[in-house]
């Protein structure tokens, strides 16, 4: 009787997040950041307007002095340089739903330094090719029998010719 290798378990597949927690804690706790969701969901946290225009770079906790109280922690913004005097003014709100997240009084007080936001750059995607310009390099590519080959190969010329 021929006895058949076991049969494996289930994948235990783990998310990448999980796996590069602990790189992603370590360069959070650098910036003073206990914990990377204030980064991470700061939409959510301080609101889509002032997200638009404002994010957060570190938090700045004083030396703790022994026999006192841990004092509040300063979270630096990067401001796009227009608006720092509009987030300044709403520095009240910023600390409340900040405090909010935390679910205590995390952070005192707020500090800006003005500075370009390092949001990643979106691409417009180009449209559809000009349907003259397909029709062009569809007349050029001679006797192909396939008429859906043809169309996609004039197509793809047009899009490179346009770029």
């Amino acid at each position: 009787m021929a006895k058949f290798p076991p049969k494996p378990g289930p994948i235990s597949a783990k998310p990448l997040g999980i796996l590069l927690d602990d790189v992603f804690a370590e360069a959070y706790a650098k910036q003073g950041f206990a914990a990377r969701e204030l980064v991470t969901r700061w939409p959510q946290i301080a609101g889509a307007e002032i997200a638009a225009h404002a994010e957060p770079l570190k938090m700045q906790w004083p030396r703790p002095v022994e026999g006192q109280p841990q004092e509040p922690a300063t979270l630096v913004l990067r401001v796009e340089g227009p608006m720092a005097l509009e987030i300044q003014h709403s520095a009240d709100v910023i600390l409340e739903r900040v405090n909010r997240f935390f679910g205590w009084g995390a952070v005192g007080k707020l500090a800006f330094r003005q500075a370009p936001l390092s949001r990643p750059r979106v691409r417009k995607r180009p449209g559809p090719p000009d349907p003259k310009a397909v029709a062009k390099v569809a007349e050029d590519l001679g006797a192909i029998q396939d008429e859906e080959l043809k169309s996609a190969l004039a197509r793809l010329g047009a899009a490179i010719k346009r770029n």
